[in-house]
């Protein structure tokens, strides 16, 4: 197998041990047509030099990579979906395939699959993924990493020849297996299901992995330390991640505890969905019924469920400490949350009151005016530097209205961030790249009904043009 010397395989979580996983194979598909390669990435983890053939092998067959690992592993976790405690979870559809060093960074990295087959853990499912879900999780990722947030990368979609029967979909429909990219499949519900099975010792042992594996600024040579240094830490990562799904205007969906990893990285995309328009109650999953997870509640979520965290850590620490962990993730939230407004501006911080006022002006414009959410960013790319541009948005309309008074105020004491390429041809459109749930259907329409993917192929480049204006796309 060609790999470049950027390769770096590893198999270091194996070294848990079979009561965090259970070795499982992948099922054997009638067909293998690639679909999606990210080749970007693949550059970055030293895999970019694979044949077709050989990138099928290994993400279709699943050929074990070389020195990684050498019989997948699917992960054991619990969690509360919609806030109900499941004990009966775990990778059913998926499992973790090999690792590997990123070559810029040196941390570890995940290759995770999604419609590999059964597991114990598939409850009578048929462990497969549509290939419907495969295209808009591509699609999901693609777009949140243009727009700056921390998110699991698709690596590799296949097409796979079976006929899949799904409730929410025209059956049969289309089947596929899904390779994402991510620096962690360590859940908060991973924690949870040893504290269900009153196996403190295993917390522990999770603790220290999780600690030196990922996190090793977090390391205290006192347990108790350690777990309340941790949990803090895990703290402010998810709230920066929170604070960018709200500046991006995405709803993940499903924040369940299983769906969140302890190191802060957006993963597992179901319904996602991004806003028209600044709408607190906009819901993206049409069975949550009351509005659980809908985009203003997300950060309120996703603080309820680093409290499940904190739970699980009961048996090590005490819980002053924990509660006193816990209160890191408010003031990280808001300070990410104008961090992220700055960096989708292209605007250079000033200090925290002023990032933060400037945050919520333009909050508060969004929230009074229903402009469309994208298109203001967009807009106003570079502040004041951009007024020209705006006054010929087809938004224009609304920065003449009394609310967005506050924001051009706000944006005088803001100079453009070092760098930002405003002469970049992006710029030059009327309007942004979005993923509005009508263009996801539009990407869709044309594969299913004639199998034509140029659609597919033009919206990923698009977007690939979007991430090159605001500087967000991988390192090579």
């Amino acid at each position: 197998m060609p790999v470049s010397a950027a390769y770096s395989p590893s198999a270091k979580h194996q070294d848990l041990g079979p009561d965090f996983y259970d070795i499982v194979q992948a099922a054997r598909f009638p067909q293998h047509v690639l679909r999606y390669r990210n080749q970007r990435w693949a550059a970055r983890v030293g895999l970019d030099s694979l044949t077709d053939e050989e990138w099928i092998d290994h993400f279709g067959r699943f050929t074990p990579l070389p020195g990684s690992l050498e019989q997948p592993l699917a992960l054991r976790y619990h969690g509360h979906q919609f806030r109900t405690y499941n004990p009966y979870l775990g990778d059913g559809r998926g499992f973790l395939f090999a690792q590997l060093r990123d070559a810029k960074d040196g941390r570890l990295l995940d290759l995770g699959t999604k419609g590999s087959g059964q597991t114990p853990w598939s409850r009578h499912a048929d462990g497969r993924l549509t290939l419907k879900g495969g295209v808009r999780e591509i699609l999901a990722t693609e777009m949140l990493e243009a727009l700056g947030v921390e998110t699991s990368k698709s690596f590799s979609l296949i097409e796979t020849g079976e006929e899949l029967e799904r409730g929410d979909e025209p059956s049969p429909t289309r089947s596929s297996v899904l390779v994402r990219l991510s620096h962690s499949h360590v859940r908060i519900g991973t924690f949870q299901r040893f504290l269900y099975l009153s196996e403190s010792h295993n917390i522990s042992r999770l603790l220290d992995y999780t600690i030196q594996t990922y996190m090793p600024e977090a390391w205290r040579e006192e347990e108790p330390a350690r777990a309340a240094a941790f949990l803090e830490e895990v703290c402010r990562r998810v709230a920066c991640m929170g604070a960018q799904w709200m500046a991006a205007g995405f709803v993940h969906g499903v924040l369940n505890t299983d769906n969140i990893n302890v190191t802060g990285e957006s993963f597992d995309y179901g319904p996602w969905r991004f806003l028209p328009y600044y709408e607190p109650g906009f819901t993206a999953a049409y069975f949550d019924e009351t509005g659980l997870y809908a985009f203003g509640r997300q950060p309120d979520t996703l603080l309820w469920n680093l409290f499940r965290l904190a739970e699980c850590l009961l048996p090590l620490a005490e819980q002053s400490a924990l509660e006193q962990a816990l209160s890191a993730f408010e003031p990280a939230l808001h300070r990410a949350f104008a961090d992220a407004i700055l960096r989708r501006l292209g605007l250079q911080s000033e200090s925290f009151e002023r990032d933060g006022a400037l945050a919520k002006a333009l909050w508060t414009f969004l929230h009074e005016t229903k402009a469309p959410f994208e298109q203001v960013f967009f807009d106003w790319y570079g502040g004041e530097a951009s007024a020209g541009r705006a006054a010929h948005s087809p938004a224009a309309d609304h920065y003449a209205q009394t609310p967005f008074q506050a924001v051009r105020a706000a944006f005088q004491s803001f100079a453009p961030a070092p760098g930002i390429k405003l002469d970049h041809p992006y710029f030059a459109r009327p309007v942004p790249c979005t993923m509005l749930i009508d263009e996801v259907e539009a990407v869709w329409s044309p594969i299913a009904m004639d199998d034509d993917w140029s659609s597919f192929q033009s919206k990923i480049m698009e977007i690939r043009v979007m991430a090159e204006a605001y500087e967000t796309g991988p390192e090579i």
